[in-house]
């Protein structure tokens, strides 16, 4: 699929994946999903996104950037997380930016709660970052 000028992989397993999430927290992930979709559109140079499953996990591929992925868990039904390459500065310079305006587990995850309402804008600056990592990863703040 064509979003614009950037190639758009698709797989059949992720949206099987979407499906079974518990129907509570279904449009919440699909809200992320549509917000990696938004942000990758957005980029002037990002040609292709690959849409997977990596451990289980909704996950989006670049070739210039650090693979995202999402995801809720059982274990803690009230949270749902958008995870980032733990030997990466990604999270580090997130808590730089943002500070206070997402809760983080660690240096892996910006964690959502069931009703809290996404600082969105914040969310695509960072996803931006991400999606283009292997470009900005050397720069001061990750180019932000």
């Amino acid at each position: 699929m064509l979003i614009f000028n950037m190639k758009f992989i698709e797989n059949t397993k992720v949206k099987d994946k979407f499906e079974s999430y518990p129907s509570f927290i279904r449009n919440k992930m699909y809200s992320l999903r549509k917000l990696v979709l938004q942000t990758a559109r957005e980029l002037d140079d990002l040609e292709e996104l690959e849409e997977t499953l990596k451990w289980g996990e909704p996950s989006y591929l670049t070739k210039h950037g650090s693979t995202v992925r999402i995801d809720w868990k059982e274990s803690k039904p009230d949270e749902y997380a958008m995870y980032f390459h733990c030997q990466t500065k990604l999270v580090d310079t997130f808590k730089e930016l943002y500070g206070d305006i997402f809760k983080y587990e660690g240096n892996r995850a910006i964690i959502f709660g069931r009703d809290e309402v996404i600082a969105e804008d914040e969310l695509k600056h960072c996803l931006s970052i991400a999606l283009n990592y292997h470009k900005v990863k050397h720069l001061p703040l990750l180019g932000a």
